[in-house]
This record gives structure tokens, sequence and C-alpha cells, in this order.
């Protein structure tokens, strides 16, 4: 929301995307409404000249067109970096010491599971792409076996049989379940409880 957002390339950009409405809940929560609301006036300004003037309503539509994709300014960004990144790493996977130290990785969480499996599909070669399945599935498999382990021993300890288990010290791993499976499952820590 600083001076770089207000930048004239940027604000194309904004007004071009907009932000999801994730990325709106943060920039509401920056605290400086003037910087969002005059983004929100240019990208309003301009949706509203690309729909509703010239060629719009109905007349915007024919049999072959399909809806614009919505995307946000700041996924953009992150996407862009992320196929980047991916590509990197397909481009390294051939190397020995990097297929170690990417094994040696605690965990892969799902959803980045599944965009490095479809990403490797594509990018590598036969051989190469079955042991980075090979490690890819052991890094998300195994701690998914675990950590679904450690989300039923949770739920176990609400028996009676074993109430008082739960509150020992070396149950920390069990106590903490929830809130990692649901990062695993979403690649996001959980909101703080309150």
């Amino acid at each position: 929301m600083g001076a770089a957002m207000m930048e004239p390339d940027v604000r194309l950009e904004t007004n071009r995307l907009g932000f999801c409405r994730e990325h709106y809940n943060i920039l509401l929560k920056q605290n400086n409404r003037l910087s969002l609301g005059l983004m929100l006036n240019t990208h309003l300004a301009q949706r509203r000249a690309e729909m509703f003037e010239g060629r719009g309503g109905l007349r915007r539509y024919s049999k072959k067109s399909t809806p614009e994709e919505q995307t946000c300014f700041v996924c953009s960004k992150v996407n862009w970096g992320i196929d980047h990144m991916l590509s990197t790493l397909y481009n390294m996977w051939g190397d020995a010491d990097f297929r170690k130290l990417y094994s040696q990785q605690q965990y892969i969480c799902l959803k980045h599971y599944d965009l490095l499996m479809l990403g490797a599909v594509k990018h590598l070669k036969k051989d190469e792409l079955k042991t980075f399945a090979e490690a890819t599935d052991k890094l998300a498999g195994e701690y998914m076996k675990q950590l679904n382990e450690d989300v039923q021993q949770f739920c176990d300890s609400f028996d009676y049989r074993n109430a008082a288990k739960l509150h020992s010290e070396d149950m920390e791993h069990v106590r903490s379940s929830i809130e990692r499976a649901i990062e695993f499952i979403t690649s996001r820590k959980p909101d703080e409880r309150k």
C-alpha cells in the first residue's frame, strides 16, 4: 500500500487484475484506506468501461466467448514466482546433490504435492519423472501417514479411557495434530484460536 503501489505501471496491473478476497482483507487491515480507495476507484472505473461502455452488456458475449478469468494482482505475482521456482526445480532434478537435498525435506503439503506432480509430468523425462515421483510420494505420503495417526490419537483421547494421555509432555505432536493437518491440506497455518 506504499508509494510503489501508486506507480503508474503497478496501477495499470492493479486496475486490470484487482485483488482476490483474501488480499483485499489483508489490504483493509493495513489501515491505509485512502490508498486502497484510490486503487478501488481506478479499478472500478476500468472494469465499468470494459463491461458496460462500448460493447457492454449482453453484446459482449457470444456463444463462442468464455468468461474472463478473474485473478488478483498479488496472486499473479506469487504464481509467476512459483512457476519460475518450479522450472528451476525441474531443471535441477538431474543433479544428485539437489535430489538428496530435496529428499531430506520434512514433508510436502498436499497443495504443493499436486502442483509439483502436475508440473513434473509436463517437464521431466520419463526416467527423471519416476525418481521425482518416488521422492515426492515419500515426502507427502510418510508425513500424511504419521499425521493421520496423530489425528486419530487426538480423537481417541476424548474417550474416557484415554483422557489423561493427551496432557502428558510427550503428546505435543498429538495436541498440535489438528492445526498441522489443516496446514498440510491447505499449505497455510490456520489462524490462532481465540
